[in-house]
């Protein structure tokens, strides 16, 4: 398949968005791929910051950090993504070039656990505030799961409403898959 799968895709467009040095967000740190695969971009000079409500997230994330020698450029926080503004340093603000976001629940854990629109809207809005111009924001939309199309769509009406001149805003999806593919919405800050 030339297309790139949905995963993949995610991963280019934190590759194009970040380099050595750089402030990256995952808002949602699950099995800590993501927050792994930012602190390679950000480097040693760089920093992450994970948020997830799950202990069990926050630990297997230092698991795979600790494995991969990446603990020492990352700050795991355990309470939710929409706190983004009390953790990040005000020093910060401007310095921050990704974020992703891994919506729906932890994979291999508590089902019943899922996001909420309520509180990635929340994170949105203050990375809008204080990312860095032409940062990205990644939204990996899991939507299969209970409550998954309830959150889907809010995100999806509020990410439509964003003014052009505050933020591009795109979708990415394979829309003939069965069993409610995945799909992405990226969100480039303008000013």
């Amino acid at each position: 398949m030339k297309l790139m799968n949905i995963l993949p895709f995610a991963r280019f467009l934190l590759q194009t968005a970040l380099e050595s040095g750089d402030i990256a967000i995952d808002g949602t740190c699950g099995n800590g791929h993501d927050t792994a695969y930012l602190a390679n971009l950000v480097g040693e000079t760089g920093h992450v910051y994970g948020f997830d409500i799950q202990q069990e997230a926050i630990e297997n994330t230092k698991d795979k950090l600790r494995t991969e020698n990446l603990l020492q450029q990352c700050t795991l926080i355990q309470t939710g993504h929409e706190h983004v503004k009390t953790y990040v340093s005000e020093q910060q603000y401007g310095q921050i070039k990704a974020a992703i976001f891994n919506l729906g629940y932890l994979p291999g854990g508590d089902k019943s656990i899922v996001t909420a629109a309520e509180s990635t809207i929340a994170a949105i809005e203050q990375l809008l505030e204080i990312m860095a111009p032409k940062g990205v924001i990644v939204l990996v939309i899991y939507h299969g799961h209970e409550g998954g199309a309830i959150e889907r769509d809010a995100i999806m009406d509020y990410v439509t409403s964003l003014h052009q001149d505050k933020a591009h805003v795109l979708q990415y999806g394979f829309i003939n898959q069965v069993n409610h593919p995945p799909f992405i919405i990226a969100i480039e800050k303008r000013k």
